[in-house]
C-alpha cells in the first residue's frame, strides 16, 4: 500500500505470498498500480498515484488490509468500495469509520461492518485519543493524515505495534512519538513519499506456532531465522520466557528499521503465568497458541484484559475453548480472557479451524500433543498468513498428512 502511493519504483524482498497479502496486492492492482513479480517473494511496484477501480475492492479475509486501506482511500479524489469475504463482513469497522469521519471523511459502513463506501472529501488533521490500543486503528488514522490539511495526532492508551510509523519514517514522513511513554504520535502531511527498498522481516506471530511446538514436543530443538523482534510484537516471547521456556535469541540485526534475530526453542517444562495489561496488546494474535502452551504448563494460567480476542476473525476465546474441549481440555472461559489449570492430557478428535488461520494452526499444534490422531477440518485458511504451515511441521518431523 505504501509503495503504491509513493513516487517511483519500490523494491520489496521476502514478501509473503499468503492469502491476506495476495488480497491486498490484488486491490492495489485494481487501483491501477503496476506490480512486477520477479519470483514468489520479490516484487517491484511502480507507485505514483491510485486510479478508480472498476469494481469493489475485494480484501478477502484481510482485516488489516481493509482497515489500513480505508485510511488511504478516504484521501483520494474518487469514490471506492471496500469489501471482502463473509468472514470479513463480520469484522467491526466503526472503530475506524468514527475517527475517519471526524477527519471529514465521507465513509459509510454496513451496520458497522464491510462493505465500506467512501466518497471524495477534504480531510483535516485531528487529535484523536483511542480508547483501546490498536495498531490497525492508529494506522488507518495516520494514513488518512497523509492527506490532511494539518498535522494529525493519535494518543494511544498503551503501546501498540509501530510498523506503520517505522515505514513512514523510512519514506520521508515527519512522524514522531511524544510524551513520557511515547504513546502520542504526530504525523505531518507530505506531498511526496519516497519509494521503498526493503527486505521484509520474518513474522513473530507465525514463528510462535513453531516455537510452541518446539517447547511442547519432547526432544525438540527448533531455530526460526530472521524474525522481527520489534518490542511492540514480542509479548509472546516475554510470556514464554516467564513460563520457563528455553528460548534464546541470536544474530541480532536490523531490516527496514526493524530489529530482527534468530529464535531458538528447545523442549521445556513450562509453568503457568498471569497475563494482562499492556502485554496483551503486544501478543494479541498469539493467544490461541498460548492456550495450547498453557495446557502443557504446570499450574494456573490466567489471561485478562483480552476482550479484543472476541472480535478477531472469530471469537477466539469461545472458539478455541470449545475446540480444545473437544480434545478433552478443561478451560474456564471468561469475558475478557480465560483460565487454564495444567498440565492436561489431550485426546484425539475431529476439530474445526472455523476459517480462522490462527485457530487452525493452534489446533494443529494441539494435535501434536494428543494421545491419538487428530483431524483439523477447515484448515486451508492457514494459508492466509502461513502458506506451507503443514509442510513446515512435517519437515521438522511432525507425523501428519495435509489433504
Amino acid at each position: 500500500m505504501l509503495a503504491a502511493i509513493a513516487q517511483g519504483r519500490s523494491e520489496i524482498r521476502n514478501w509473503l505470498a499468503a492469502g491476506d497479502t495476495e488480497a491486498t496486492l490484488g486491490a492495489m492492482r485494481d487501483l491501477g498500480i503496476q506490480v512486477e513479480r520477479h519470483d514468489a517473494n520479490t516484487l517491484s511496484i511502480e507507485g505514483g498515484g491510485l486510479r478508480p477501480a472498476a469494481h469493489p475492492l475485494n480484501l478477502m479475509n484481510a482485516g488489516t488490509g481493509i482497515r489500513l486501506l480505508a485510511g488511504i482511500m478516504a484521501g483520494q479524489d474518487f469514490p471506492s468500495v471496500l469489501d471482502g469475504s463473509a468472514q470479513l463482513r463480520r469484522r467491526p469497522m466503526k472503530r475506524i469509520t468514527d475517527p475517519l469521519q471526524l477527519m471529514g471523511a465521507d465513509i459509510e459502513s454496513s451496520g458497522g461492518a464491510p462493505p465500506l463506501r467512501i466518497q471524495p472529501a477534504v480531510l483535516k488533521g485531528i487529535t484523536y485519543e483511542m480508547q483501546v490500543a490498536s495498531a490497525q486503528v492508529k494506522s488507518a488514522i495516520l494514513l488518512a493524515g497523509l492527506y490532511g490539511d494539518s498535522p494529525t495526532t493519535v494518543i494511544q492508551p498503551g503501546p501498540a505495534r509501530d510498523h506503520t510509523e517505522r515505514m513512514l519514517r523510512s519514506l520521508g514522513v515527519d512522524i514522531h512519538a511524544d510524551g513520557a511513554d511515547g504513546n502520542t504520535i504526530t504525523l505531518t502531511p507530505i506531498d511526496c513519499l519516497s519509494p521503498l527498498d526493503m527486505t521484509v522481516p520474518g513474522d513473530v506471530s507465525s514463528a510462535a506456532f513453531l516455537l510452541v511446538a518446539g517447547l511442547l514436543v519432547p526432544n525438540s530443538d527448533i531455530t526460526v531465522q530472521g524474525v522481527n523482534l520489534n518490542p511492540t510484537r514480542t509479548g509472546i516471547i516475554d510470556v514464554l520466557n516467564e513460563m520457563g521456556a528455553d528460548i534464546t535469541l541470536s544474530n541480532r540485526d536490523k531490516q527496514a528499521g526493524e530489529p530482527i534475530g534468530d529464535i531458538r526453542a528447545q523442549t521445556s517444562q513450562l509453568k503457568g503465568v498471569e497475563i494482562g495489561g499492556d502485554t496483551v496488546v503486544r501478543m494479541i494474535d498469539e493467544f490461541p497458541i498460548l492456550m495450547v502452551a498453557a495446557l502443557g504448563a504446570e499450574g494456573e494460567t490466567v489471561v485478562r484484559d483480552a476482550k479484543e480476542l472476541r472480535v478477531k476473525e472469530t471469537d477466539r476465546i469461545a472458539v478455541m475453548a470449545g475446540e480444545l474441549r473437544a480434545l478433552g481440555a478443561e478451560i474456564e472461559e471468561r469475558e475478557d480472557g480465560f483460565r487454564i489449570l495444567g498440565p492436561q492430557s489431550l485426546n484425539g478428535a475431529i476439530v474445526d479451524g472455523h476459517d480462522d488461520h490462527r485457530i487452525a494452526m493452534s489446533l494443529t499444534v494441539a494435535g501434536l500433543m494428543a494421545a491419538e490422531g487428530t483431524l483439523v477440518t477447515d484448515a486451508a485458511c492457514a494459508g492466509d498468513s502461513f502458506p506451507g504451515f503443514a509442510e513446515t511441521l512435517m519437515s521438522l518431523g511432525a507425523r501428519m498428512i495435509a489433504t
